[in-house]
């Protein structure tokens, strides 16, 4: 596993960058997890990241704060996103978030249920270029 993988998914919080048709990239904090040499993100299906992913598959992370602050010399993954939706890989997710992130996972979870604003969610599995 690449040091960035592993350096990067022990954070809490990541910066993913996804790139539009143009070339630009729009980064988005994100929880993610390790699984074997890959990341997981949970997501809903319908956001902006989802659809730029479908276009073009290139993401970058790099650690940040909960707030989206990114360190100057913030190690950088490149790497590629497939989206998934299959049964075995959001429970895979669920597992992990909720190993890592403990109540505030479980909260987030049950807040975006009663809101029923989301949607159906999806999983980001990125491996390192």
């Amino acid at each position: 596993m690449p040091l960035t993988t592993r350096a990067i998914g022990d954070e809490s919080f990541a910066f993913l960058t996804t790139f539009r048709r143009t070339g630009v990239g729009v980064p988005t904090a994100v929880w993610l997890v390790r699984d074997g040499d890959a990341l997981l993100v949970t997501t809903a299906a319908s956001t902006g990241k989802v659809k730029r992913l479908r276009n073009d598959s290139r993401v970058e992370l790099r650690p940040c704060t909960r707030s989206g602050k990114v360190a100057d010399d913030a190690p950088v993954l490149t790497g590629t996103a497939q989206v998934r939706d299959d049964r075995e890989i959001l429970d895979t997710v669920t597992r992990l978030m909720r190993a890592k992130y403990g109540l505030q996972y479980r909260v987030l979870m049950l807040v975006e249920k009663l809101s029923r604003k989301q949607g159906n969610r999806v999983i980001l599995r990125i491996t390192p270029a």
